[in-house]
């Protein structure tokens, strides 16, 4: 099982090209021809006694799954099986800036950046007791806060006067 997870995050693209018996510059019709050739050696219903040939069957079709569609073909031979899973994360257009952030000359700049501009963690620490004192100044201002108008009822109709004072009409007309 260890072994099985490090060859899916191998970084070299080679084992799937491995699966089918093709070397890296395989055509298409190469691939298509040595998948329709395996696929009927180990097909399950052919092998119906043999778990092991179900299994190769499952990585047959996972390698011509791959390797037929052309982007994610390309990101196997440059980054093999971990461009996939990352491309499987944070999608297909993402691949070479995830590889470019991971190299170690980013970090590195990051690191020099973060050195050069002088960044460094400030505390900000809040003590319970002005918290405390801010939350009950808040309260005693929104409970000391008046209400100027009282709501209109569905019949009234509201209308500011010049000097912006709301005047109210009980009649229905403006």
């Amino acid at each position: 099982m260890a072994d099985q997870r490090q060859r899916s995050l191998s970084t070299s693209g080679e084992s799937l090209y491995h699966v089918l018996g093709l070397d890296k510059n395989a055509t298409s019709d190469d691939i298509k021809k040595s998948y329709r050739k395996l696929a009927l050696k180990y097909h399950p219903d052919k092998n119906p006694d043999n778990p092991e040939a179900a299994e190769k069957f499952k990585e047959i079709n996972n390698a011509h799954a791959i390797l037929t569609d052309a982007t994610k073909r390309n990101i196997y031979d440059k980054y093999g099986s971990l461009g996939l899973y990352v491309a499987e994360q944070f999608g297909e257009e993402n691949v070479n800036t995830y590889f470019v952030l991971s190299s170690w000359w980013a970090k590195a700049l990051f690191v020099f950046c973060g050195l050069i501009t002088g960044c460094e963690e400030q505390d900000f620490y809040v003590s319970p007791e002005d918290l405390e004192a801010q939350l009950q100044s808040d309260e005693r201002e929104a409970s000391e806060t008046p209400i100027v108008i009282q709501p209109a009822s569905a019949t009234e109709t509201t209308q500011l006067t010049a000097d912006s004072h709301p005047s109210y009409r009980t009649d229905g007309f403006n």
